[in-house]
């Protein structure tokens, strides 16, 4: 190990910086988030440093590097572009004891900047000795994707109870159990939902429980979380961070059965994954008995993640959900998805709302007749709306009939995406009268997401994933053929 990891304490210290370029810029940023007092050493400066000196937040001293500029200096960065500079930098560092940084120049440097991911007070820093930095790069990206921006917090949070604990507790091993605890339990979750008055009355009242003789028997008897989360369309990459940590952290996964498979296998490879499914035919979860496996898994102090496709709250029952576990106490939290209608339009070029063809949108689901007999079909027939309607294929006849009885034109575009978002999407275009026929010719199935309006007439100029679009007349032209 040619580089010893150091992490330095440099508030109020003196840092100086030669050179006023971009590459300082980019350098005195890094550094002035440490409470450093920083100088620069350069004839001339970038217009943001010309700001920053305005400001007050540095020292500008406009000449040429000499030597007695590192005096009182704990770090010295070399950010000049002639290396004859940049070695008489070093040579001055090394001559007072002083570590120097030469931007891209190991063989003058005696410390190196790494990689940085801040969730202060904890800081992971990432170096490859200096020899390749976009490596380092994309390890922090990587990192970055895991070390949830709450751990900060909590990290303060539970520094400030340490000694109630180390007092409350004093057998290691029992104080061992409680962090545990209090790092997978609801006093993380409650700090990270950003509600520390919460966090802090539940931990006094578990410390509390210490004082009596049956309290380490209860530890082990603690109650589990659920996370609804949304899956997203399909395609991994959606995912947000905080649904990739929910899955990483799952100890049983209740999936929707739409939820591809690419999702699935970001899980913790160790957690149980339960399709619960809700489908008019073959495999098929009542929701009740959905609510009961959350309840059961969670009362045996699993963390379950309820992963749904799409958005939990757009059409996924996630609020029947949630009325179920506050009812029975399950802590819980919600992960937004990126829901089908914007991320199936986006994958199949259609803009929701456009200026010159559509102002507003709306989202309907149409898995029922009872759900399209109570719907407000004069307000879905104005001109310049958006329908995206989910669920919709098996009631194309009642949808196309009602939207032109109250007004909309016949010849308004319509758009089936098939499979959104996934290697084998499938877009299929046409106009609201063609509707039926569109659905039958080319074999629609679920899942498909069904656009009316303007804009799905432009899914044949930009659509850009998967291939172009499909209409009636290539059907009838193949048949033809």
């Amino acid at each position: 190990m040619r580089y010893f990891p150091l992490f330095l304490d440099l508030r109020d210290r003196l840092v100086v910086i030669v050179g006023g370029g971009t590459i300082a810029e980019r350098k005195l940023a890094l550094v002035a988030e440490s409470g450093a007092r920083l100088k620069v050493v350069a004839p001339t400066l970038t217009a943001a440093l010309q700001a920053a000196r305005e400001a007050g937040r540095l020292e500008h001293v406009p000449r040429q590097f000499e030597a007695h500029d590192l005096e009182g200096a704990r770090l010295v960065i070399a950010a000049t572009s002639d290396r004859v500079v940049n070695a008489g930098v070093a040579r001055a560092a090394e001559q007072r004891g002083i570590i120097a940084n030469v931007v891209d120049d190991l063989e003058l440097s005696t410390g190196i900047l790494p990689a940085i991911i801040d969730r202060s007070p904890i800081v992971v820093a990432v170096s490859t000795g200096g020899t390749a930095p976009v490596l380092a790069r994309r390890i922090r990206a990587q990192l970055e994707t895991v070390v949830d921006e709450s751990l900060g917090r909590f990290a303060a949070f539970a520094a400030a109870w340490r000694s109630r604990i180390r007092t409350a507790i004093p057998d290691l091993s029992a104080r061992r159990r409680f962090y545990d605890w209090l790092l997978d339990g609801p006093v993380a979750a409650l700090v990270r939902h950003a509600r520390p008055a919460a966090a802090a009355e539940l931990i006094a009242s578990e410390l509390a429980r210490y004082s009596h003789p049956s309290a380490a028997s209860t530890q082990d008897k603690r109650c589990g979380s659920v996370a609804l989360v949304g899956a997203g369309p399909g395609d991994p990459g959606l995912l947000t961070l905080k649904a990739l940590r929910a899955l990483q952290g799952a100890d049983v996964v209740l999936h929707d059965r739409l939820v591809s498979h690419e999702v699935l296998l970001l899980a913790r490879r160790e957690a149980d994954l339960i399709e619960v499914g809700k489908t008019g035919h073959g495999h098929s979860v009542a929701q009740q008995q959905i609510h009961q496996l959350m309840l059961e898994h969670a009362l045996a102090g699993r963390r379950v993640v309820r992963l749904k496709g799409g958005d939990p709250f757009v059409f996924g029952r996630g609020g029947e959900e949630l009325e179920f576990l506050r009812a029975h106490g399950i802590p819980y939290e919600v992960v937004p998805g990126v829901t089908a209608a914007l991320a199936c339009a986006s994958y199949a070029g259609i803009p929701l709302t456009h200026r010159d063809h559509s102002g507003s949108v709306r989202l309907l689901t149409a898995h029922c007749r009872e759900s399209l007999d109570t719907t407000d079909w004069r307000g879905l027939a104005a001109a310049r709306e958006t329908l995206a309607v989910y669920m919709g294929v098996a009631m194309l006849a009642q949808l196309r009939t009602e939207l032109i009885r109250h007004g909309r034109d016949p010849a308004t575009p319509i758009a089936f995406i098939e499979n959104g978002s996934r290697p084998e999407q499938r877009v299929v275009v046409g106009t609201l009268a063609q509707i039926e026929q569109l659905a039958a010719d080319h074999a629609v199935r679920s899942p498909a997401l069904l656009i009316v309006g303007e804009v799905a007439g432009l899914a044949t100029q930009l659509h850009w994933f998967g291939a172009p679009p499909e209409s009636g007349a290539a059907v009838a032209a193949r048949n033809a053929a």
